[in-house]
């Protein structure tokens, strides 16, 4: 193992405290660097960027410094293609907002039952339009979304697939590249929600040739912001959601009204200069790009040890049943839910609180998924959703509560 998991949890204040934090996948703790990185800018150049002063300069370079940093970790082509605001919901609703006057009565968007409702909500609105909505359906018995049962629900009509990278209850990672490519031969285009994944692995929107690809700053320990890739070439089709005097080819500003948060937005930077500090610990070297590479490859390595030693105390009791894959295979990251026979998933998320342990019990607002899985009864399922800064230490607390608990 080469992750230095004492320099990890040095970057986190709050692991200092009792707590272990097992609720990442509702949002991780934040950096050191990032809380610094806002305050600097709230006492330094808390100004309007777009004036001709110096201060303003400054508050503007901050922000686009930002912009290009998040580019990097993104893999994007130029840091225009970064379109940040306050959640993945309200820049996924912004974009079907944007898109609409791109569809016509009759075109198709597919959406998965598997998402989170921020990825389906928006595009089942445009239903009022005339837009048709088809869903690839999660098989029941496997909890996969099989390609076989994608292909047929294309047309020529088909515009859009919108998918989840990393179900946020399943914790399966999805093959991104292939479904993109499969969805590029038939002429669409593909919106992937990645909050569950970002948090995991290095995100490469170039490689996997995605369309439209967001996530949320605050489940990988920054500031409650997020971001919104799309293809340059996209988001000038796109309409403007500003003034009418920021014209289509005024990418990204038109696509967030009323300017960026300035402050979280250079926050979200001390993700990016963490994750570089923490690659070249490794030995990497070269572009920074390749540290963040690097440092996930750590990051996936330990998640692995984690969340195996939590998969396997669960599947040696007679009384749990995983919902989802029941090893720390390649095929998924450390969000792993849970039931217990005969238990109400919130009284023992409840019962585990005194031990200073935080977990989490519902749907997740993959309310869809819930139900076609048949897991919404009895306060849905515990949820364990583990993040790299997490050690076997506290991971073997966890269990210990259980055992008292169950």
């Amino acid at each position: 193992m080469s992750l230095d998991l004492d320099f990890v949890r040095s970057q986190f204040p709050a692991l200092a405290g009792e707590w272990a934090f097992f609720d990442n996948a509702g949002g991780s703790q934040i950096l050191k660097r990032s809380v610094e990185r806002i305050s600097d800018f709230l006492l330094t150049r808390n100004v309007q960027t777009g004036g001709s002063y110096d201060v303003s300069i400054k508050a503007r370079e901050a922000v686009e410094d930002s912009r290009r940093a998040v580019a990097t970790l993104v893999n994007a082509a130029r840091p225009e293609e970064i379109v940040m605001g306050p959640s993945t919901t309200a820049l996924l609703q912004n974009l079907a907002r944007a898109m609409a006057s791109q569809l016509s009565a009759g075109d198709e968007i597919i959406v998965t039952n598997a998402d989170h409702e921020s990825n389906i909500g928006p595009w089942v609105g445009l239903e009022k339009m005339g837009v048709v909505i088809n869903t690839w359906k999660v098989n029941t018995e496997t909890f996969e979304l099989d390609i076989d049962d994608l292909l047929p629900l294309f047309s020529p009509r088909t515009k859009l697939v919108c998918v989840t990278h990393v179900s946020n209850l399943l914790g399966t990672i999805n093959p991104v590249a292939e479904i993109a490519r499969i969805v590029h031969e038939h002429g669409a285009r593909i919106c992937v929600d990645a909050v569950a994944y970002a948090p995991h692995g290095a995100v490469d929107v170039t490689g996997w040739d995605v369309d439209y690809y967001a996530f949320s700053f605050y489940k990988v320990f920054g500031p409650h912001h997020a971001v919104l890739y799309g293809k340059y070439e996209h988001l000038l089709e796109l309409d403007t959601l500003y003034h009418y005097f920021y014209g289509k080819d005024k990418v990204p500003q038109k696509l967030e009204p009323g300017n960026v948060n300035y402050e979280l937005s250079c926050g979200a930077a001390g993700m990016v200069d963490y994750l570089i500090e923490l690659g070249g610990k490794s030995d990497a070297s070269g572009s920074d790009r390749a540290k963040i590479v690097a440092a996930f490859t750590d990051i996936t390595a330990h998640e692995k040890l984690i969340g195996e030693r939590l998969l396997s105390y669960l599947r040696d009791r007679n009384d749990c049943r995983i919902i989802g894959r029941t090893s720390a295979s390649d095929g998924r990251v450390p969000t792993i839910s849970f039931k217990v026979d005969g238990r109400d998933s919130g009284e023992i998320a409840k019962s585990i609180d005194p031990y200073k342990v935080a977990v989490r019990f519902g749907d997740f607002h993959a309310r869809r998924l819930a139900e076609a899985l048949d897991i919404t009864a009895n306060g849905g399922v515990v949820r364990v959703s583990m993040a790299h800064y997490n050690s076997l230490t506290e991971v073997d607390k966890l269990i210990a509560a259980l055992d008292e608990v169950l």
